[in-house]
């Protein structure tokens, strides 16, 4: 039977809200996913500012994923990227990288509909203090392929006899499904730890019922049944779990404590390096221990 995660709203500032099913007291990893955030489906208005501001990330890869909209991308070794919906976007923070993801100046004043996932995978121990990186693959370069007459997009690992480009760090699976009313698929033995997500409506998983803002975390180790009544983008996360655990502090994931208090002082006295062209500072939020 699935465990069921239950997303909590949480709002990220200038009226954005994100829904966010990782970590859960119920479930803090699914494979080396440490972290969930869905955004939308919203029609960002003229007026509104959805901008994500340059901030701090240390032992970690973020994986964005639009289904609608753009954002542009910008860090602190220099890449910018501008990330459209079916790209996938795979930036690998290691030692410490800062990344901003604002409205493209063509989007900007002008209403536009925004829908997407922002997930962070943890990287090995072993790579934890690797250089960090940012990797854009094309939606055109993702294999798409059908599978019991559903649309399949891969987007990174290997599922079905197909392999994404996408380079991960670890045994990572991430793929979206796009389920029409009626459609049903029985899902192999794809990883040993997965979860299903739907993003647009109900669907029956295993035959109980998983809603949007709703994660359902599933016996990697036998077949799976998704059926669904309505259209509905769906994806699958997972993969073979982290050589141990995590912890989490703000933007900072680690195996090591004192790492955290690391990075948070580094943050505080402005020792991560800058992005060209950004001005704005978030300063280190209070609840952050940094002794």
């Amino acid at each position: 039977m699935p465990l069921f995660v239950d997303g909590a709203e949480k709002d990220l500032g200038g009226g954005f809200h994100v829904t966010r099913l990782l970590p859960s007291a119920n479930c803090r990893t699914v494979g080396p996913f440490v972290f969930l955030d869905h955004f939308g489906p919203v029609v960002r208005q003229p007026d509104q500012n959805f901008d994500v501001r340059p901030h701090p990330h240390i032992g970690l890869a973020t994986v964005t994923y639009l289904f609608d909209g753009a954002m542009m991308h910008r860090d602190s070794i220099g890449s910018v990227q501008r990330i459209e919906a079916g790209a996938v976007n795979w930036m690998t923070a290691g030692r410490g990288i800062v990344h901003s993801e604002r409205a493209p100046d063509d989007l900007r004043g002008v209403a536009h509909r925004m829908h997407g996932l922002q997930m962070w995978v943890g990287l090995p121990t072993e790579l934890e203090e690797c250089a960090p990186s940012f990797s854009h693959t094309p939606a055109d370069a993702l294999p798409e392929f059908s599978v019991q007459g559903c649309p399949v997009r891969l987007l990174v690992g290997s599922a079905f006899g197909h392999v994404s480009p996408v380079v991960p760090a670890s045994d990572t699976l991430y793929v979206h499904l796009k389920l029409n009313a009626g459609d049903a698929i029985d899902l192999p033995l794809l990883a040993p730890e997965l979860a299903v997500y739907p993003a647009d409506a109900d669907i029956d998983v295993d035959g109980r019922t998983v809603s949007p803002r709703s994660l359902a975390v599933v016996n990697g180790q036998r077949a799976t049944r998704i059926e669904a009544a309505q259209p509905t983008n769906v994806v699958l996360v997972g993969g073979a779990p982290l050589d141990g655990p995590r912890h989490l502090s703000w933007n900072f994931v680690s195996h090591s404590r004192e790492r955290l208090l690391q990075a948070a002082l580094d943050w505080q006295q402005r020792r991560f390096s800058d992005i060209a062209g950004e001005t704005d500072f978030i300063p280190l939020p209070d609840y952050v221990a940094t002794r």
